[in-house]
């Protein structure tokens, strides 16, 4: 008893104790079971008694049925129960065991017969193939298939992709800031960000990056429900899917696992695009490429039918290899530049036109720059390039491969304790932990670049993320039952750059960037080479482009130092009356962030446009623009040098819910309710820790000065109410029709309503941004000559704060600005569903699933530049004087601080106000585990439309169409065998022992897919003569041909179209495309052409040995994509009208795919 006391206590000190210097979602953590009782008649049986049983742990509970006959038995954690009923004059019966999931009801019937009470009969209990009890799409993956599927590295987010209705996209976060590897899936048209996480009832999601915080180990996890639209009213803080998972907890037997699965290059396949040629240093054709997994788990009882343990670890090796093919100067190029007769561009002009000299408009003669006129600085970062080593010798593109590998390591481990403190109380605690360990070398060396480590990342990170759980629920009677809930997450990543030289900068010979005493500005700078505004050399397969170090280059936040947590209290209460469930409840959380950011480079952010070197948008090449050294953009992260402590924000977020569960008849249930989320405007925790830009004021409300409070006078939304609405009515016995409405709201991400926003504006952090009255023509700062000397980067001095607590924009700094009233991101969604059964574990069912999104991103989100400029006017009246809102406020002058007119950059609006909008019928075929088969299979097609950002704060409409990542048609399999052969099979189930070891205990697994191509959008070339600024789209005037050829094993790429005759004059035809007219669009809509489709297939054969009665030994084989098959990414090069080798040439994988892996494993479980 007194060991049991302690226990209970350290569970709730656990709470407390193990917290460490983050958030929430549902509380999801108990399922049910609910039927009627009747006797044989069908004459319902009041007032009979019920016990549940948790087989697994002993432990047991009783309620009686009402009136109608009724009963449910709720806040079941998820295992395996048996039921008994009893009532005088009748038999007693019992049911076999039955598996319960989190936020599902198993029905179970009762008849009946009359007889002695002391006469029991054992009654079958299949599980239900009909939901019958809720309107919401979702699906439950039970412990065997989550132990058994083939999941790429493991990654429990992966089972997302398993369900209706998801789209992968073709973009992650950086891995510095996300190792834990949760997966960016859009859900049922829905951005990533939208989707729930939750863990034992608990938030598991980082509202910032939208992204799970401990993505938990498999080993550890018992299921997994994937909602993925019209849940209850319990749910928020969710317009996509919600995601429960409920860790393993003891049992009345000790049970436990020990694993290890292995990769490793020699069981690789070669990516055909990069690695069809030796490594020029090492020989090998693959990189080095390592990933190892070991672990194990264990749980049991600490005291029989009362306490139990839990827990497990897991660490995983990896050494990643990775080839990246990108762009270097051609052979003629880097030797004419060296030889000082002027640097030779004939090999570009073919393609990107002449160069012209910016001082005089002219061509420069044969296309040769004099050396005069060449930047010394740039000759140094040339000379560091490494050379061409690919393709032909005057290609210009995709001439270069590099090979390398980075490293990766991760810990994590779990710990979970349940107390069964009374028959009537349940008491539990788990904390979760994992860290890791990230780094990599650029593909350039010493010049930077695109990384070799994981995800592409050249630089180093650490990361330790944190959970906690706890709570207890309290039967008070049969039918009033109470359960409270506390949740804690933690997500601190830290980040560095590659390199050891702090004045890397300063040594090239660029100055003002490496600044002594700011450690943040050590290193390189980022230079980026674009053509308008798309990348045109150093681009990469990740669609990041550019040589040096920083985010957009190398994948790499840098540095950076985050620390954010949160805090959770939930109480929940359901109430039991006649044939209503009725259930009310109440989230409260508590967020802290603290971010130290490099999302601007803090060193520098150095742009050359090839628009510098055109004659009016024709020609022009930004590696001519880098070599003369003239800077088209500027920009960096500066941080106010005042401030001797960071500013960190908070936020309060109260949530309410109410909702009735009304089984009005045996064929009818109808459950409605209704929900009130409350997101209070974030605060900053210091005075002029932060400036809340709008664009009513033109000005930073500065925190705590003037009138202006701690949270900027942002006004806040009490009116955010979701109702919620379910109907489930079984027609026949084997046919049920589902529907459902609900409306739901979100947090958003990357800052639009919590943290990365007012903490990096003015006073705190700007993002300076320097441009030129001419746009991408003009010239910010020179980096010299040889016959004129370097000028220093700009520098930005910081104003002091006003008494009235507003600091004028100014045109020199980007702000970050969001509406001066909470705007929430809104989704009304509904569905109507047919759920038939066919036989007694299978089903189908077809729904129609529909939705429509309100304040949500434009785009990918969540800002996009509302001080853009349109084209109207082009190209008389400069860019700057066609922005939205030039000379719109009265700014302040950064040098001067007099007035002046304003504004000339781009202001980053985290307006959420666009829309957006889902149709889609889903097919699902779903066998339950039976004769060793199960199955899951389904088919989508959807239509996800959506407006793009580019030109939004313009014209939305030009840009409406096609989300980016929706294939229209996907069809997924998932399936389980278990070979019929051995003891217990059907067939040689009487061989001998030792023939039993080769026989039986076989198992084939797989995960197939099939999907449509996704969508994309053509271009044609010297679009900048017509417009600068929005979509660069011809007309289409005929037919155009498209498709997916051979492999070229010369060029090793892929044709899916032939360019088209250059379009050399405005209205020119050729082909099936038109060039438009100076000022205008072409008529082709975005996202109205499709890349190739996509065929994916996973495999694993498992052979289970029974080592003793208790102890099983499985050996696993695993082959991802087992036909290597390669799923080809869209064309890098879209220009219908390019001469470029690579224009309509697929010259890579899709992102996040890979040729075959096998993999090995081993897995002991007892």
């Amino acid at each position: 008893m007194i060991r049991a006391r302690f226990a209970s206590l350290l569970i709730l000190l656990c709470s407390f104790v193990l917290l460490l210097p983050g958030q929430s979602f549902g509380q999801a953590v108990y399922g049910s079971i609910f039927g009627t009782v009747t006797d044989p008649t069908g004459a319902v049986i009041p007032n009979a008694k019920v016990t549940v049983t948790d087989v697994r742990k002993g432990t047991s509970d009783s309620i009686t049925t009402n009136e109608s006959g009724n009963y449910s038995a709720t806040h079941l954690i998820p295992d395996v129960y048996q039921i008994k009923v009893e009532a005088q004059g009748f038999e007693t019966a019992k049911s076999g065991n039955m598996n319960v999931s989190a936020d599902t009801g198993a029905k179970f019937d009762v008849v009946l017969k009359a007889g002695a009470q002391t006469e029991t009969v054992q009654v079958t209990a299949e599980a239900p193939q009909l939901k019958t009890d809720r309107a919401d799409v979702a699906i439950v993956f039970d412990t065997k298939q989550v132990e058994d599927l083939p999941i790429f590295n493991r990654n429990f987010t992966q089972f997302e992709l398993l369900t209706p209705g998801t789209q992968k996209l073709g973009w992650s976060h950086a891995a510095t800031e996300n190792p834990q590897g949760s997966q960016q899936i859009e859900v049922n048209g829905q951005h990533f960000s939208g989707t729930a996480f939750g863990l034992d009832g608990t938030d598991n999601q980082d509202p910032i990056l939208g992204i799970i915080v401990i993505n938990p180990t498999l080993e550890s996890v018992t299921e997994t429900k994937i909602a993925s639209q019209n849940y209850d009213a319990e749910f928020g803080k969710a317009v996509a899917g919600v995601v429960t998972a409920q860790t393993k907890s003891g049992s009345n037997d000790f049970h436990g696992s020990a694993f290890g699965f292995r990769r490793s290059d020699a069981n690789q396949a070669r990516d055909p695009f990069t690695q069809f040629q030796p490594d020029k240093v090492t020989g090998r054709m693959i990189p080095v490429s390592r990933w190892g997994q070991f672990g194990g788990s264990i749980g049991g009882p600490i005291i029989k039918d009362k306490l139990f343990f839990f827990g497990d670890y897991q660490g995983t090796r990896r050494t990643t290899g990775r080839s990246i093919q990108t762009s270097v100067p051609t052979a003629l190029l880097r030797n004419s530049c060296a030889s000082g007769s002027g640097c030779n561009f004939a090999d570009y002009a073919p393609v990107s036109g002449n160069i012209f000299d910016p001082l005089t408009g002219a061509q420069f003669p044969n296309n040769i720059i004099p050396n005069s006129r060449l930047s010394p600085a740039a000759l140094k970062i040339l000379a560091a390039l490494p050379a061409p080593n690919a393709g032909a010798a005057t290609n210009i593109t995709n001439n270069f491969v590099g090979s390398g590998s980075g490293s990766y390591d991760d810990d994590a481990f779990n710990i979970r304790i349940d107390d069964q403190l009374k028959q009537n109380v349940h008491l539990f605690g788990r904390y979760s932990y994992a860290k890791f360990k990230l780094s990599g070398n650029p593909v350039f060396g010493a010049i930077g670049g695109n990384g070799f480590g994981e995800g592409g990342l050249a630089g180093s990170a650490n990361t330790r993320n944190q959970s906690i759980a706890s709570g207890f629920d309290y039967v008070l009677s049969p039918t009033l039952l109470t359960d409270f809930r506390f949740g804690y997450v933690k997500y601190n990543p830290e980040t560095q750059k590659p390199g050891s030289d702090p004045n890397a900068a300063a040594t090239l010979g660029l100055l003002g960037l490496n600044n002594s005493g700011d450690s943040f500005t050590n290193g390189l700078p980022a230079f980026f080479f674009k053509k308008g505004g798309d990348t045109e050399y150093f681009g990469y397969n990740t669609g990041d482009g550019g040589i040096g170090a920083g985010l957009g280059v190398a994948r790499c936040n840098c540095p950076l130092t985050e620390n954010e947590q949160q805090f959770q209290f939930v109480n929940n209460w359901t109430k039991l009356l006649g044939n209503h469930s009725i259930k009310i409840g109440g989230d409260i959380r508590y967020a802290e962030n603290l971010r130290v950011p490099s999302d601007a480079n803090r060193t520098g952010q150095l742009t050359f446009n090839a628009r510098r070197t055109s004659n009016a948008g024709v020609g022009g090449s930004s590696f001519a623009t880098f070599l003369i050294g003239d800077v088209t953009n500027f920009g960096r992260y500066v941080r106010n040098p005042s401030l001797t402590t960071n500013p960190g924000e908070r936020q309060k977020r109260t949530f309410f819910y109410g909702e009735d569960t009304w089984r009005f008849s045996e064929k009818l249930t109808i459950s409605y309710g209704l929900r009130w989320e409350i997101y209070f405007p974030e605060t900053v925790n210091l005075k002029g820790g932060g400036g809340f830009a709008t664009l009513e004021d033109g000005a930073y409300r500065v925190a705590d000065f003037g009138k202006y409070g701690s949270n900027g006078n942002i006004g806040n939304s009490f009116n955010n109410f979701a109702p919620r609405l379910g109907v489930a009515y079984q027609i026949t016995p084997k046919t049920v029709v589902r529907a459902g409405y609900g409306r739901s709201f979100d947090i958003g991400v990357f800052g639009s309503l919590f943290g990365h926003t007012v903490t990096q504006n003015l006073p705190v952090l700007v993002n300076q941004s320097v441009t030129s009255a001419n746009g991408d023509a003009g010239v910010v700062y020179s980096l010299g000559t040889n016959a004129s000397p370097a000028q220093t980067a700009p520098a930005y001095p910081f104003p002091a704060i006003p008494s009235s607590g507003l600091i004028p924009f100014d045109n020199q700094t980007s702000p970050k600005i969001r509406p001066d009233h909470m705007r929430l991101p809104t989704l009304d969604a509904w569905n109507v569903t047919v759920q038939r059964q066919l036989t007694g574990n299978t089903s189908a069912e077809l729904a129609y699933v529909a939705n429509k999104g309100t304040h949500v991103f434009a785009g990918n989100g969540p800002s996009y530049n509302a001080n853009t400029a349109t084209i109207v006017g082009f190209p008389t009246v400069p860019f700057n004087q066609r922005r939205k809102f030039h000379n719109a406020y009265t700014g302040r002058d950064p040098v001067t601080g007099a007035a002046v007119p304003c504004c000339d950059v781009d202001f980053s609006y985290l307006g959420n106000n666009a829309s957006n909008n889902y149709q889609a019928l889903q097919a699902k075929v779903e066998k339950r585990f039976s004769q060793g088969l199960e199955v899951l299979g389904h088919y989508t097609w959807s239509r996800a439309q959506n407006y793009n950002d580019g030109y939004y704060a313009i014209d939305p409409k030009v840009e409406y169409g096609r989300q980016d990542f929706n294939r229209n048609h996907l069809f997924l399999v998932n399936a389980l065998y278990e070979l019929p052969f051995g003891h217990g099979k059907t067939f040689a189930g009487g061989v001998s022992k030792g023939m039993n070891y080769l026989v039986g205990g076989w198992q084939l697994n797989t995960i197939t897919s099939w999907g449509s191509g996704l969508p994309w959008t053509p271009g044609y070339n010297n679009c900048g003569a017509e417009r600068d600024n929005g979509p660069c789209r011809p007309d289409q005037v005929g037919s155009f041909s498209m498709g997916a050829g051979d492999l070229n094993p010369v060029t090793h790429q892929v044709n899916f179209f032939t360019p088209v005759a250059p379009l050399n004059t405005p209205g020119a035809t050729s082909g099936a495309f038109r060039r438009p007219t100076l000022g205008q669009f072409g008529n082709i809509g975005r996202n109205t052409f499709y890349g190739p489709r996509t065929f994916t297939s996973d495999f694993s054969v498992l052979k289970n040995v029974p080592v003793t009665e208790r102890v099983n030994a499985q050996f696993r084989m695993e082959a991802f994509n087992v036909f290597n098959h390669p799923v080809l990414n869209t064309p890098g090069n879209k220009t219908i009208d390019s001469t470029g080798s690579d224009a309509g040439k697929i010259t890579s994988l899709e992102p996040f795919t890979q040729m075959r892996q096998l993999q090995f494993g081993l897995r002991i479980s007892f």
